[in-house]
Formats: C-alpha cells, structure tokens, sequence
C-alpha cells in the first residue's frame, strides 16, 4: 500500500473525527449555536468540502444549490456526516493512479492540480478554518476539544 495513500487516508479521517468534535462542541453551547460568524464559516467549510469531493468524483458543483444555508444546527452537522461519509467511501477504494489523476476546473486556483494536492488542500483548509471556531467557541464561553492530529492517531491506534 502506498504510504502517501495510508497519509491521505488518515489525514482525512482525522478531518472527519475533528470536525465532530468541533461541531459537537458548538452544539452545547447555546450562544455558539446562534452565532451568524460561526455559522458562516462552518458553511464555508462545508462547501469547499464539497466543491473538491464533487470534483474529484467528477460530478457537477451548482454553487447555487450548495450555497444554501442549513436549516438547522443538526441539519448541518448532517450535511458534515453526508460529505465525510462519501470522501470516505471513496477513498477507502481509491488507488495511487487516483492520486495522480489531475482536476481540472476553472475554481482550481491555476486551474488544475492533482487529487492528492486536492485532498491535501481540504485537510489543510478545514483544519485552518477549525482553529477559527474554536476562537470564536472560547467567545462564548466554551471549550473547544482537543483535535490535534497526533492525539487521533496514537487514540485511533489505541496507545493514547
């Protein structure tokens, strides 16, 4: 098995078990829940997940239907659980030629890159954006919980 693969693979399972955390965490906390900055910016996370899976699976992106706000605090932590399912299910199936494959779209910055650099891109963009809510948990008086990457593996591992 390739070890970019493996890397991939965890990177984004770990993606999905931190942003549970996080939204979980919000859902607590009343103020957290009802705060218009945090509830743009989990969308915004939400809809660059989705601009790269749907890519990657080669199906189309209508901003116009993505860009539609949740209904619900829990209607949107499902709309997390729906994406994380399907990059998983994907990935779980995915070989290194798939990694190599280049995506081609004009909302790609130069407009191409390869599917390890996409998936490598929603890690790193939903973990920067993580941090932010986690800020603006602290706002309202919460605790945001521990989602560093070392700690997932050595607990998903068992050596916590």
């Amino acid at each position: 098995m390739s070890r970019i693969l493996d890397m991939l693979r965890d990177l984004v399972a770990h993606k999905g078990h931190a942003n549970t955390a996080v939204l979980n965490a919000i859902r607590q906390n009343a103020a957290a829940v009802s705060d218009p900055e945090l509830w743009e910016l989990l969308h915004h996370v939400l809809v660059a997940n989705r601009f790269w899976l749907l890519t990657i699976l080669g199906l189309p992106f209508v901003f116009e239907d993505e860009s539609r706000a949740a209904s619900s605090f829990d209607a949107l932590i499902q709309r997390y659980g729906d994406i994380e399912e399907r990059e998983s299910v994907w990935l779980m199936a995915a070989t290194e030629a798939d990694l190599g494959r280049t995506l081609v779209n004009p909302q790609i910055p130069g407009g191409s890159c390869s599917v390890s650099q996409a998936l490598m891109q929603v890690c790193m963009h939903s973990h920067g954006h993580r941090a932010q809510c986690a800020k603006l948990l602290r706002r309202h008086g919460g605790v945001p919980p521990p989602t560093d990457f070392i700690l997932w593996v050595a607990s998903s591992r068992g050596t916590e």
